[in-house]
C-alpha cells in the first residue's frame, strides 16, 4: 500500500479554521481565534504511524497572513529522510464556527467545524484516503494539540499526535 508523502497532516494548521464569527473578528486571543493563531510563525512537531511502517517524525514551519478574510499559510515540512518540500493553504471562514478552504494536497476542499473548544478537519487526498484533524486549544493561547486519523476504505491506515506552537 502506497501512502503521499502529505500523511504528515498532524502539522496542518488546519487548526486555523474553526473560531465563530465573531471571534474571528474581535478576538484577541488565539486560542479562540484559530485563523489568528496561524497568522505569523508556528511550528509543528508530530509523529506519524502509518500502518506497517516505522513511525517518523515530521517538522512544520508555517507563516501566515490574514488577507480579506483569508488565511493564506505557507509551511515548509520537514519529514524524517526525505527531502523539505512546501504546503499551501487557503481557509476562509463560511458561516459561524465553520470554515472552508483548499490545501496544495487536497483533493478537495477542506472543512472544518468548531466542535464545542475543539476544531474538527476533514478533507480527501490521493489514494482514496480521509483525513479527519482533530485540533485541541491548550491554555494560554500559544499551543494546541493535534490528532490526526487517517482512513482508507474505511479503515484507519494511519494515526498522528503532535503539537502546535505559536513563535
Amino acid at each position: 500500500m502506497k501512502f503521499p508523502n502529505c500523511l504528515l497532516l498532524a502539522a496542518l494548521p488546519i487548526a486555523l479554521v474553526g473560531a465563530s464569527a465573531s471571534a474571528v473578528t474581535s478576538s484577541p486571543d488565539p486560542a479562540s481565534d484559530p485563523m489568528r493563531f496561524f497568522d505569523g510563525k508556528t511550528e509543528s512537531l508530530s509523529t506519524i504511524k502509518l500502518i506497517m511502517r516505522k513511525p517518523y517524525r515530521s517538522r512544520t514551519i508555517g507563516t501566515g497572513e490574514i488577507d480579506s478574510g483569508v488565511l493564506k499559510l505557507v509551511q515548509r515540512v520537514q519529514e524524517d529522510g526525505k527531502a523539505p518540500y512546501q504546503r499551501l493553504w487557503k481557509i476562509r471562514q463560511v458561516a459561524p464556527g465553520r470554515f472552508s478552504g483548499s490545501m496544495s494536497e487536497a483533493t478537495g476542499p477542506i472543512l472544518v467545524e468548531q466542535v464545542g473548544e475543539r476544531y474538527r478537519f476533514r478533507f480527501k487526498m490521493k489514494g482514496n484516503l480521509s483525513i479527519e484533524q482533530w485540533l485541541i486549544p491548550m491554555p494560554g493561547g500559544t499551543m494546541a494539540q493535534s490528532k490526526l486519523s487517517i482512513r482508507k476504505y474505511g479503515m484507519i491506515v494511519g494515526r498522528s499526535e503532535g503539537t502546535i506552537r505559536k513563535l
